[in-house]
């Protein structure tokens, strides 16, 4: 006749919850199998007791009791398949890191299982009475383990076969009689269960965050990456840039020194001209000084008074005294020449200006104005992009978040690490402030827009008076009236950049009062039109 075990494949006599083969088997109302065990916990944590195969709905918890012809063919399972293992195992000696037999005396053979009441471990060919006899048969069979000790109560020296839930500590038989007297105990089955869906839990846990650092990992080196790009790119800029200035200040140089040169060399060939001209008279000067000091000592009377006429009369010779080599003037050849390099350095500063734009628009953020930071007079547009002050106090309620009575108002997200940048129209206003603040900023009463006070900011007064509010403020210098102003920030490095196109920081706002119409116009977060490289 065919075992039990024979007359079911492993897959049905498997439990569909925990998927092992069934412990204490139940069967519920609607004709499914499970362990005791399972479903009781399934059911604890479900609304609604229903079964996990079908589907079906108890509205309470059914009354069941251990289905014993399941429970004896998935013990006769378990026993056979222990059998298999056996006999499927080799019969060798231990290994070092193995457990080896404790009934073998030559050669220790490797155990196959250790017996908590016997507290000995047994190869295949020492474990066969522990299959066989009935006595035997009760004992508790885990897997080999080396120290079986541990499995051991130390107080009443009993295997640790149950789980106190109360103290959360394994206990023997005799504990639960003693010290645990009345505490919630269960097996160790049940217990282990219980953990291992912890453990799952907490696997996941673990899984997530080795998934979120992986992600970081390549994050950080994605940010190097792109960290060297722009290094190298900077690098290339900068080289061609310095070379090109120091090409032109090399070039510069050499035509101031080739002017002055010139000059002299015009002076050289004028003075050269003179002196020769000068030289020539002086010869002829000479000659005729000799003539007249021979003649003025000369005996021969008539000699004297015949020549006398043609030699008293100087040679015709030129007027000197208005005669003289002017050094040129280099008075402003060297400072001219460095005007120009100043002019060639501008246009190679707005070239590098325009190349830095570009690549901070890169870090463009989508900023919207928060409602609840804005003060009672200002108005907001429907998408959180404009702002403008009216004359007329809304009814809204005076929150902590809120400014009052100064017309700000702050971006809806803060940022506390990384760069951003975001872009606002400024055109048609005569009055604004705009830059970031700190999230702790004071928000009621007087507010000085300082660094001190959690501000950095720029702004326009009076229609024409472009300020950095530094406190004191400085003024800037601005080739023409702002239409659009760029902010940029890089947390890291501490720094707020203004261009015209320690907590978190939040795009800040104030489109200052209307004045009577006249500073009507809002301020408008723009979208950012990326410059083409």
């Amino acid at each position: 006749m065919a075992s039990a075990s024979s007359l079911l494949s492993e897959e049905q006599l498997l439990c569909s919850v925990c998927l092992d083969v069934f412990t204490d088997p139940i069967t519920t109302p609607c004709g499914h199998n499970y362990c005791n065990t399972c479903i009781t916990r399934h059911w604890d944590t479900e609304d609604v007791c229903k079964c996990p195969l079908c589907q079906h709905i108890f509205y309470k918890i059914p009354e069941f009791s251990v289905n014993k012809v399941l429970a004896e063919m998935a013990d006769q399972f378990r026993k056979s398949k222990l059998l298999k293992t056996i006999s499927d195992t080799d019969h060798e000696p231990a290994k070092p890191d193995e457990v080896c037999c404790d009934v073998c005396t030559e050669t220790k053979f490797k155990a196959l299982k250790s017996c908590l009441v016997c507290q000995a471990s047994y190869c295949d060919t020492h474990l066969e009475p522990h299959l066989r006899v009935t006595t035997f048969k009760r004992h508790k069979l885990i897997d080999p383990v080396k120290n079986l000790e541990d499995m051991l109560c130390k107080k009443h020296d009993r295997p640790l076969e149950l789980f106190c839930k109360t103290d959360r500590v394994c206990v023997c038989q005799f504990c639960t009689q003693s010290d645990h007297k009345l505490h919630q105990i269960v097996s160790l089955e049940e217990a282990s269960e219980g953990k291992k869906a912890e453990l799952g839990k907490t696997e996941i846990d673990v899984q997530q965050m080795i998934q979120e650092r992986q992600l970081k990992i390549e994050k950080v080196k994605h940010t190097v990456k792109l960290s060297k790009k722009d290094a190298d790119r900077e690098i290339a800029d900068s080289v061609q840039v310095f070379t090109a200035l120091a090409i032109c200040i090399e070039r510069s140089q050499a035509e101031l020194i080739d002017e002055i040169e010139v000059k002299q060399k015009a002076i050289d060939k004028q003075a050269e001209g003179l002196v020769k001209e000068l030289q020539q008279e002086i010869t002829v000067l000479r000659k005729t000084s000799a003539d007249l000091k021979q003649l003025s000592h000369s005996e021969d009377h008539l000699h004297l008074l015949q020549n006398f006429t043609s030699i008293n009369t100087p040679p015709p010779t030129k007027d000197w005294t208005n005669v003289n080599v002017h050094p040129s003037s280099y008075v402003g050849t060297a400072r001219t020449a460095v005007s120009q390099l100043e002019k060639i350095l501008s246009e190679e500063m707005e070239k590098l200006r325009d190349a830095e734009l570009r690549r901070i628009q890169r870090y463009a953020v989508d900023v919207t104005l928060d409602p609840d930071t804005a003060q009672h007079k200002l108005t907001l547009s429907e998408d959180g992009k404009q702002v403008s002050h009216g004359n007329v106090k809304k009814n809204l309620p005076d929150n902590p978040e809120r400014f009052s009575p100064c017309c700000n108002v702050l971006g809806e997200k803060g940022y506390s690490s990384g760069q951003f940048y975001y872009e606002v129209q400024v055109k048609g206003k005569t009055e604004w402030n705009i830059g970031v603040a700190r999230e702790s900023i004071n928000r009621k009463g007087t507010i000085r827009l300082i660094p001190k006070h959690g501000f950095w900011t720029i702004g326009l007064t009076n229609g024409n008076e472009y300020e950095a509010n530094a406190g004191p403020p400085a003024l800037l210098a601005v080739r023409a009236k702002l239409q659009k102003v760029g902010v940029f920030v890089d947390y890291e490095e501490g720094l707020v950049s203004f261009y015209d196109v320690e907590a978190k920081l939040y795009p800040y706002f104030s489109p200052n009062i209307n004045n009577d119409g006249k500073n009507s116009a809002p301020l408008i977060i723009s979208p950012v039109n990326h410059r083409l490289a």
